[in-house]
């Protein structure tokens, strides 16, 4: 079973979405730079990216976005402020969002035409490697697991060679909001995908295996996606490039181990807020008196 032989070492986060289901907040401000406790949403998912071994960093941003780009960039005037000020844990904290062995390449894309387009603007910068797509609406935790969702896809890639999703049983009624896959089981977490459904009504989904914000692709998904007719809205879907690569290349599904927090969505949002704030060390101890000793006022 092998299809590419190089290591992952490049991710793609397609961050030019308007967020229109957060407006007004995101009127002027990125969807992927709110925050959950004190960390933007792009920041976990880069985090999640650098703890899998992934030192290349590919961000498709378009109108509006320049804050990640801000975010990821050497703030001058900011550490020289922070280290006047002997302010010397903040200052580690600012200078330690991109790792030194980390790159950080940012692509506009001049129209939104949909995820798969967003995939395929990256394709001169990936070349002929196997890469990673992290959508950083999905903050993914592993909470005290050992491997973060990516590392434990990479290491599905390495021994398998072939692209990998992430997936996730949602209810049936919500197969509508997903990509749907059929599978036959292949081994433990890991199933083989047969075929894969954009979503389908719950009366024609053909599981309820959703798939949701990560994956790691082959190369030879550019040129199924370059070959992909686009649909409604003329958008390019990755969900159709993927169908169609499935025809020459093997493709797993894989339930991995932790919590996804839709954070796309208000519940999703305030759900990841109210976790992670528990386990804060700055938090932790203060929010959990509060949660216990405030009921919820309606």
């Amino acid at each position: 079973m092998s299809t590419v032989s190089q290591v992952v070492r490049k991710a793609v986060f397609p961050v030019a979405g308007l967020g229109t289901r957060f407006l007004p907040a995101t009127k002027a401000s990125a969807k992927e730079m709110m925050p959950i406790v004190d960390k933007p949403l792009i920041q976990y998912a880069v985090e999640e990216a650098v703890a899998a071994g992934i030192t290349d960093m590919i961000f498709i941003t378009g109108r509006g976005k320049r804050a990640i780009e801000d975010h990821f960039d050497k703030a001058y005037e900011l550490e020289a402020e922070l280290a006047a000020k002997k302010k010397t844990d903040m200052l580690e904290l600012v200078r330690g969002i991109v790792p030194k062995n980390v790159n950080c390449v940012f692509i506009r894309q001049n129209e939104a035409l949909g995820l798969g387009h967003a995939v395929l603007c990256a394709s001169h910068v990936v070349g002929d490697e196997p890469f990673a797509v992290l959508l950083a609406d999905d903050l993914m935790d592993n909470g005290s697991g050992p491997s973060t969702v990516m590392k434990q896809m990479v290491e599905v890639y390495e021994r398998e060679r072939a692209s990998v999703l992430a997936v996730q049983n949602v209810a049936r009624e919500e197969t509508k909001s997903y990509g749907i896959v059929s599978t036959t089981p292949w081994s433990p977490r890991t199933e083989r995908i047969n075929g894969m459904v954009e979503k389908p009504s719950p009366e024609e989904a053909p599981s309820t295996l959703a798939v949701v914000g990560r994956y790691i692709l082959t190369p030879r998904i550019f040129h199924h996606l370059e070959n992909t007719t686009p649909g409604r809205g003329g958008e390019i879907q990755l969900t159709d490039g993927i169908q169609s690569l499935l025809a020459e290349q093997p493709v797993f599904a894989y339930d991995f181990e932790g919590k996804r927090y839709d954070c796309g969505s208000k519940l999703g949002y305030l759900q990841a807020t109210v976790d992670l704030g528990l386990r804060h060390p700055e938090t932790a101890a203060e929010f959990t008196s509060y949660i216990k000793n405030h009921p919820v006022r309606k």
